[in-house]
């Protein structure tokens, strides 16, 4: 049984220092500790605060900005881009923080940050993401493993921060976020058995939301077809020609799939990926199209820019010297960029991604754990096509009332958002006009459909 004189509780996160970090840690998790500072940064309206998850000889950082509202009474949201290594500063300073990076010398306020209406956690996971790093060589290729690391930081920052204790907890991401959401939530939700067991209070996990993710990544290379070939989202891009061809390549991959989720393994999963994957992106980027919002054009060189330039003005103010001792980054971490190419493909090699994540929400929504999927409908890479489908395809008890809801549409001050489809505590929700990145196109219809998540309001 835990020895609960054995800690003792930090109580006031506006307590830590600002020009060094404040260590926090706790006997139930010996492995872990948190360090913490004050950050006067990209909010002035907020306390703000940046530091590092340390997991012995691997260090995650993250940034903390209190909620606009009331922050000891509003929930809190934990956030991760997806990538796999992307880093999630991406998220912050491009989509939905307090701010956004507008070129390498200059920062704007964001009035449709999420932190409007919540406490937000951003963090670079896994290690080598972002300004994450690890010693020796340490690094991290599932995302099971990766949890593991978000569930301690949760368990210690609620217990530190008695302001916060008890208050709605929301898993939120973006893109391969699909992957790791429904996991991570899944660590949270079962070391709350732990925690409970030890005479301590259980994080009060209340929902994952999941934006453009790939949840199950055969849907989305199957609909890669769709979105490219048929009148949608906006008129194919494709030619006919290449479209019959993609088709008869589609029906084959249908069957490769088929044989991988089946029965999972590495050898039909190997085979299936490289060959439908290739196939459908080959014939996609020689549109040159981009690829998170198919009704533009990509801007500069995607291996470059990834369509977007404001990514590189984000890489370049985050290597500003200045910006990284204003955050308090560690001088072992190396030069910033928005994704760590050998974690992509570390996970990738792994075949994480091919891992049935659906049954994971499946577990989370018969345990009362909410679940949000809202997906921008320019998005090529993970589509609302394959969302739509993956979401009927969800097996859990409510499975026949939610797939049985006719699409309707959702409104924002009288114009129609998006489409949406909802059965108790499972809901799914299209953004008209939005790619990849919602909260990027559309930031007010974004954090309207989030606060009424928040709130447990029908959109």
């Amino acid at each position: 049984m835990y020895d609960a004189g054995l800690f003792t509780p930090l109580g006031d996160l506006s307590a830590v220092s600002a020009t060094e970090f404040t260590v926090l840690d706790h006997p139930l998790f010996p492995h872990h500790s948190v360090r913490v500072k004050k950050s006067n940064f990209c909010d002035g309206t907020v306390p703000a605060y940046t530091g590092y998850i340390d997991n012995e000889a691997k260090h995650l950082f993250f940034y903390f900005f209190e909620s606009r509202g009331i922050p000891e009474k509003d929930d809190v949201i934990f956030w991760t881009n997806g990538g796999p290594g992307g880093s999630s500063s991406l998220g912050l300073f491009m989509e939905l923080g307090p701010c956004r990076v507008t070129s390498a010398d200059n920062v704007t306020f964001n009035p449709y940050s999420w932190n409007e209406h919540a406490n937000i956690f951003f963090v670079d996971q896994p290690v080598g993401v972002g300004y994450s790093y690890a010693e020796y060589g340490e690094s991290v290729d599932n995302s099971i493993d990766a949890g593991q690391d978000i569930a301690a930081f949760s368990a210690i920052f609620f217990e530190h921060f008695t302001k916060f204790k008890g208050l709605p907890y929301h898993m939120a991401g973006e893109s391969y976020g699909g992957r790791y959401l429904p996991v991570f939530a899944t660590a949270v939700y079962e070391q709350n058995a732990k925690l409970i067991e030890a005479g301590l209070t259980p994080v009060n996990l209340s929902s994952i939301m999941i934006g453009n993710g790939c949840s199950h990544w055969p849907s989305m290379v199957l609909t890669w077809y769709n979105m490219q070939c048929q009148n949608i989202s906006v008129p194919p891009v494709q030619t006919i020609s290449t479209c019959v061809r993609l088709k008869q390549i589609r029906n084959r991959c249908e069957t490769l799939f088929r044989s991988c989720d089946d029965q999972f393994n590495a050898i039909d999963c190997s085979a299936a990926r490289p060959f439908c994957e290739d196939n459908h992106a080959r014939a996609f980027y020689a549109t040159g199209h981009n690829p998170y919002d198919i009704s533009k054009l990509c801007e500069g060189k995607y291996e470059d820019t990834l369509c977007y330039p404001i990514s590189k003005n984000i890489s370049t103010f985050l290597n500003r010297p200045d910006v990284r001792k204003t955050l308090g980054v560690d001088a072992a971490a190396g030069n910033f960029s928005s994704i760590n190419e050998e974690v992509n493909s570390a996970f990738w090699a792994r075949m994480d991604i091919m891992f049935p994540t659906p049954y994971y929400i499946g577990a989370l929504l018969e345990r009362g754990v909410r679940a949000l999927i809202y997906v921008g409908a320019n998005d090529l890479l993970c589509n609302w096509v394959g969302n739509e489908q993956m979401t009927l395809g969800v097996e859990w008890t409510g499975q026949v009332e939610f797939a049985s809801q006719p699409l309707r549409e959702w409104e924002v001050d009288g114009v129609s958002a998006g489409l949406t489809r909802s059965a108790g505590p499972f809901t799914y929700a299209t953004i008209f006009g939005a790619g990849h990145m919602a909260p990027y196109d559309k930031p007010r219809e974004s954090l309207e459909l989030v606060r009424r998540w928040l709130a447990q309001e029908d959109l």
